[in-house]
């Protein structure tokens, strides 16, 4: 009990002591406010510093910069945990654990795969809660793609290895959930298809929804501006 308590101390004081940072924030035509570090004019296009990279943009679709304000550095380990209030948030949780997922994230997933439907067919067939294709079922071993718990397991696994494949970056990695990893490494970026490019920006507003903007990196803010180019549905 003593170390418990201990440690618990430890954290609040870190909390306490942590370094304050300036921030700016760019208000966008829709109301969105980003966490910039820093901005500069290129041409007609504004590039916004925001934590992980930079976001290039019309300067036009910026409203104004705010006034620089100071706001405390708090830990990850700090931050009490977001609810997860949405159907099978304990599957969600659980496969989220074992493949070291955020399980909001994958909550995202399926609520834009599925809805939250365990018996979701799309006209490619792809199914259950997040919308595994055949041939993905096939190489995860999945014998039973409509029953949820299996559903969630394998399409996180999936989500983790595509992760990985493509080094951390969402993006990248929700573009290849959506049409292959194959498409997304030939394109280089996300592919010119309009469903994949309307799919990461549709993930990533249900994350950014549950989420403090400060910690969105530049490659999920960036996917919520891409413009379709290609109606052509990958799958």
């Amino acid at each position: 009990m003593r170390l418990i308590k201990l440690v618990a101390a430890a954290c609040a004081l870190i909390c306490i002591l942590a370094p304050a940072a300036h921030a700016e924030y760019a208000v966008l035509r829709d109301g969105t406010r980003l966490h910039i570090t820093g901005y500069e004019t290129v041409g007609t296009t504004l590039r916004l510093h925001v934590p992980g990279g930079s976001v290039d943009m019309p300067a036009e679709n910026v409203l104004r910069i705010e006034p620089e304000e100071v706001f405390a550095a708090v830990p990850k380990s700090c931050m009490p945990e977001a609810p997860l209030n949405v159907p099978y948030a304990d599957l969600i949780r659980a496969a989220a654990t074992k493949y070291d997922l955020d399980p909001q994230l994958v909550a995202s997933v399926v609520k834009t795969e599925s809805n939250f439907n365990p018996r979701a067919i799309s006209v490619k067939n792809a199914q259950g809660l997040m919308q595994l294709m055949p041939q993905t079922s096939s190489e995860l071993a999945v014998k039973h793609p409509f029953d949820p718990a299996e559903n969630i397991d394998a399409g996180s696994r999936y989500l983790r290895q595509l992760l990985d494949q493509f080094s951390g970056n969402l993006t990248l990695a929700l573009a290849a959930y959506n049409a292959g990893p194959t498409r997304v490494t030939q394109a280089g970026g996300v592919p010119a298809f309009r469903e994949t490019q309307n799919y990461v920006t549709r993930v990533t507003k249900n994350l950014k929804q549950t989420k403090d903007p400060h910690a969105l990196d530049a490659a999920t803010i960036a996917a919520l501006f891409v413009n379709a180019k290609t109606p052509d549905p990958p799958r």
